[in-house]
């Protein structure tokens, strides 16, 4: 073959070399994408049921208070809407049950000789029964009650009605058991009788145990009370109707004054050395009476209660103070009376 017909060839080679069609590439193997894992959906919150509106709650009624109506020791008609809140005291034995009811916080005057419990004399006073009430005071203290008693005359309460004050006037007792009304009185008076009826049962114990003892007595001893003795030869005692007479009885003696006309009398010294008591009781010590000053009276050194050392100063007002504390002057009177009983 010439030359030149080896150039044509290899020329043409070449041009078909070019003109053919390139292969396909071979695939390069990759690693499978990984699919990026899709967040479970978030369950959208549910919102609380709205509520309706809280409708009010129905009140409760309350049933008003019953009227109070009773009548006082006067024989008068007293009402009141309700349990009196604000009440004025003209009388210490009224303040004493007042505060023994737990009704100390509704007082909000008292009588100036009210001085027991020591919590009463915080109350403000409103003038001495024994000298003037302050009516100016009462009236701008605006009580819806007056509590008064025995030691408060009439004219006195009429004196604050005509005030249009209302005024409720408790009577003494007569007798011990007059006590149990006076404090069931004031117990409703106060919206207290709850306390008032613990107060009674307690008092009843204590006078039943008291009344038991001294009927195992096997004597009464004569009892000269002495009241006031300005004028020591004939010195004030309790006669014949009185409280304190009826209190000695009880107490398991008897009383000197018993044989007077009147529930309160003088006695002469020469009356008291013929019935010659065995026992003295000095009322009037507060007033500065002594014990020792009792011998030293014209006649009296002869007396059996001094010989025998039995003159006592005692607490007038256990017995004179017709309140709760009349239950403490029978158990004094009857431990002085009888002290081999309460041994």
């Amino acid at each position: 073959m010439s030359r030149k017909l080896l150039s044509l060839l290899m020329l043409l080679t070449v041009l078909l070399s070019a003109c053919a069609p390139a292969a396909a590439p071979t695939p390069i193997a990759t690693s499978a994408p990984t699919a990026r894992p899709t967040a479970a959906p978030t369950s959208v919150p549910t919102l609380a049921p709205t509520l309706a509106p809280a409708e009010p709650p129905t009140p409760i009624s309350t049933p008003a208070p019953e009227p109070i109506k009773l009548t006082d020791g006067l024989g008068r008609s007293i009402e009141l809407a309700a349990p009196a809140q604000r009440i004025i005291s003209i009388a210490p034995s009224n303040t004493e049950i007042l505060f023994a009811l737990g009704a100390g916080q509704q007082v909000i005057g008292r009588e100036e000789l009210s001085d027991y419990p020591a919590e009463a004399q915080d109350v403000p006073s409103i003038g001495s029964v024994f000298d003037k009430l302050n009516t100016e005071a009462i009236v701008a203290l605006q009580p819806d009650l007056i509590l008064a008693a025995e030691i408060n005359s009439p004219e006195q309460v009429k004196a604050l009605e005509d005030l249009k004050l209302t005024v409720y006037w408790l009577p003494n007792p007569k007798k011990f058991e007059d006590l149990y009304p006076n404090l069931e009185t004031v117990g409703k008076l106060t919206g207290r009788s709850t306390e008032a009826a613990q107060l009674i049962e307690s008092i009843k114990t204590r006078y039943d145990a008291v009344t038991q003892k001294v009927a195992g007595a096997t004597e009464k001893p004569v009892v000269f009370y002495e009241i006031d003795a300005t004028d020591p030869t004939k010195p004030w005692t309790p006669g014949p109707g009185s409280f304190i007479d009826a209190m000695l009885t009880l107490a398991g003696g008897q009383n000197v004054g018993a044989a007077l006309k009147d529930p309160f009398a003088q006695i002469s010294s020469e009356e008291l050395v013929a019935q010659n008591p065995a026992v003295i009781l000095l009322g009037d010590a507060p007033y500065g009476v002594t014990v020792e000053s009792v011998g030293q009276r014209a006649g009296w050194s002869a007396l059996k209660a001094v010989q025998n050392d039995a003159v006592y100063t005692f607490d007038d007002n256990l017995v004179s103070r017709p309140g709760p504390r009349l239950i403490d002057g029978l158990e004094t009177l009857a431990k002085l009376l009888h002290p081999e009983l309460f041994k």
